[in-house]
């Protein structure tokens, strides 16, 4: 068997969501510390703790005590029961918790393996939470859920569960529980603890046993109770994930699925980070391993530009702290410096042509013209909103009637994070000016002629995206419609495939 087999066995590449403020960020930072990643835990919007959490390296993260960006941590670890065994490799993707930034969350979730699910005891399952599950089920992707905050007044550890069922459509099964009030937690395994009530011990075997094929075909969620601020659980979570959570799996592209056992290297950009290293103004792309081994200083193809390229500097990361590496295997998350080179949804193989699946950009919800507040930081101003849409969390379009920027998002908090990231990493100044517009949609059409005819024709809600295509902007319900109607053979799109 291939040394590099081993490698990629040991490799356990998940997500964490959750709803804003379920304590996800706050677990994250707890594996990292069982994981030896680092020293003190720091903590989100925390009083007692100054340190801020190692995952939201951003400033308007820290000022806000909010993530608004995906991050990536890679560790070591060996099960606390087991200091013998051959360490796990863990990729944790800290995914942002805002709906605003859901996008983000959306394409992270086609670079994992399996995920975490993080929830407030006392608020529930929230909405949030609710979308992305929607996104695993149809990804097929096991699950574990994290009970959170039980150290504090919530709901009834039974009615939790019942939600989750209900819910996020999953059959549930506890691993451990909550005893006391939250004070003390106890594992299934040993429910036959005279300090858990009889009647508890009977509901709780009410519910199925765990079954390890019904959790990775995404049919059953174990569930654990505990506190990431009071690190109570967390280890007993950690121990049985890195046990029974699936290695790399086979990834799907157009022309076929790609197993990560297969000797040559495959992979895809599923996200861009513009700025990481202020002092350079440097771009990282990030590449998810679906097969093989990569290697420094190898040519491969990039697939999009039919060209072959090297790395002299991958690096793999501990949120903004990078250290280049040597090689990587299937699972693992690189980053590849990007002078202009990589999109979202690109691929890189040892010279196949493949083109991998599910990386969608959807149609923003709000729609402000973007202007320079400062005249003689135009340059500054382009280059930051060149490098800031390339992260795909916004979206720019531009008017073929006057020629002017329009920033689409899915939120407001998108726009004040733009507006802060281009001032305090671009040092260039914007102000927004609001606009009327209800839906930006994405046409193409096999009729040449109506499609001129009707780019000619809507020519005042014509505009193009970044990478040049057509976009029709309609200000209205009624406009979207009567195009529609009166075109069928043009197709209106919502979503765009990277």
């Amino acid at each position: 068997m291939p040394n590099y087999v081993d490698e990629i066995l040991r490799r356990r590449t998940f997500a964490i969501i959750s709803h804003p403020d379920a304590g996800k960020t706050t677990l994250t930072e707890k594996l990292l510390l069982y994981g030896g990643a680092i020293h003190v835990a720091g903590a989100v919007k925390s009083n007692k703790i100054k340190k801020t959490a190692t995952s939201d390296w951003m400033e308007i993260e820290k000022q806000r005590g909010i993530s608004v960006a995906t991050s990536v941590m890679g560790f070591d670890y060996v099960r606390s029961d087991s200091s013998k065994c051959t360490p796990y490799h863990i990729n944790i993707l800290d995914t942002p918790g805002h709906q605003d930034f859901a996008e983000d969350t959306f394409r992270t979730l086609t670079a994992v393996d399996s995920v975490i699910i993080v929830i407030d005891s006392a608020k529930g399952v929230e909405t949030q939470t609710r979308r992305l599950m929607e996104v695993c089920r149809m990804r097929k992707t096991p699950v574990m859920v994290f009970m959170n905050k039980m150290d504090r007044e919530g709901k009834d550890p039974f009615d939790l569960m019942d939600e989750v069922e209900q819910e996020l459509g999953i059959h549930v099964t506890p691993l451990s529980w909550a005893n006391g009030q939250g004070i003390k937690f106890d594992h299934v395994t040993t429910i036959d603890s005279h300090e858990i009530a009889e009647d508890t011990r009977d509901l709780i075997g009410c519910y199925p046993e765990f079954s390890e094929e019904e959790y990775l075909a995404g049919d059953l969620a174990p569930v654990f109770f505990g506190s990431a601020y009071k690190t109570i659980g967390v280890q007993e979570l950690l121990d049985f994930f890195v046990e029974h959570a699936p290695s790399p799996r086979p990834v799907e592209a157009v022309e076929r699925k790609v197993d990560p056992m297969e000797e040559a290297f495959t992979g895809f950009c599923f996200k861009i980070h513009a700025n990481m290293d202020p002092n350079h103004r440097s771009c990282i792309a990030f590449f998810k391993i679906c097969s093989g081994r990569f290697e420094r200083n190898v040519y491969y193809k990039h697939v999009g530009k039919n060209q072959q390229m090297r790395f002299s500097a991958p690096t793999c990361f501990m949120a903004q702290k990078k250290e280049t590496v040597d090689e990587a295997f299937a699972g693992d998350i690189v980053g590849l410096p990007d002078t202009g080179n990589f999109k979202i949804g690109d691929t890189l193989t040892a010279g196949e042509m493949l083109h991998f699946k599910g990386l969608p950009s959807f149609s923003p919800e709000m729609f402000k013209y973007i202007e320079n507040a400062d005249p003689m930081k135009q340059k500054q101003l382009d280059k930051g909103i060149h490098q800031l849409m390339d992260e795909g969390v916004a979206q720019l379009f531009v008017s073929q009637l006057n020629g002017r920027k329009i920033i689409g998002t899915v939120g407001q908090l998108q726009f004040e994070v733009i507006q802060y990231r281009l001032e305090h990493e671009y040092n260039a100044k914007c102000r927004w000016e609001n606009m009327q517009m209800y839906k930006a949609c994405w046409i193409e059409s096999d009729d040449a002629e109506e499609l001129r005819t009707f780019k000619m024709r809507k020519a005042q809600y014509m505009a193009t995206d970044k990478e040049g295509r057509d976009v029709f902007m309609a200000d209205s319900a009624y406009i979207l419609n009567m195009a529609q109607n009166d075109y069928k053979h043009i197709r209106f799109h919502f979503t765009s495939e990277f």
